[in-house]
């Protein structure tokens, strides 16, 4: 697979990771058809193992999202800085804590928003607590998931 393939991909996947955060957007299904597509193109073992583990990624986290609480986003606080937010510190956690930092790094992205809009901690407090049984639960667990797809990716490309 050439090199602009490769660069695709990842844009595709990192399309992919952003439609996560909003919705309506099937970011889930971006990265996985992403990986599909490597897959395809470059035939070897460790792509389509990748591809094999990021279906089963995939299935499972669509388990574990039916068994969460359903997705309520009310306009009046899921706003695009909001998601803005929780995605960059998902994708800063992920990379500074590896792999296990992006949960820590999605409610800490939603809690510097709220500090930010509301200027207090414990109403900060309170907001991610309600951000977060309000559907963000269930977005962090699929952002979760590319997120982990992606990396499984990107190592694939770089070691395999």
């Amino acid at each position: 697979m050439g090199m602009w393939d490769l660069v695709l991909v990842g844009l595709v996947l990192l399309l992919g990771l952003c439609g996560v955060l909003v919705p309506g957007v099937p970011g889930s299904w971006l990265v996985w058809a992403a990986v599909m597509w490597w897959a395809l193109k470059d035939p070897q073992p460790v792509a389509w193992w990748v591809l094999v583990g990021a279906t089963v990624a995939l299935f499972l986290s669509q388990v574990v999202r039916w068994a969460l609480p359903p997705r309520r986003l009310r306009p009046s606080w899921a706003s695009r800085r909001m998601a803005a937010y929780a995605g960059a510190g998902s994708f800063f956690g992920f990379f500074l804590i590896p792999v296990l930092g992006a949960i820590p790094g999605f409610v800490a992205g939603i809690y510097i928003e709220e500090r930010l809009r509301l200027g207090r901690h414990g109403e900060a407090v309170a907001a991610l607590r309600t951000a977060m049984r309000s559907g963000g639960s269930s977005v962090l667990t699929e952002l979760f998931t590319c997120e982990l797809i992606a990396g499984a990716w990107l190592g694939a490309v770089i070691w395999g």
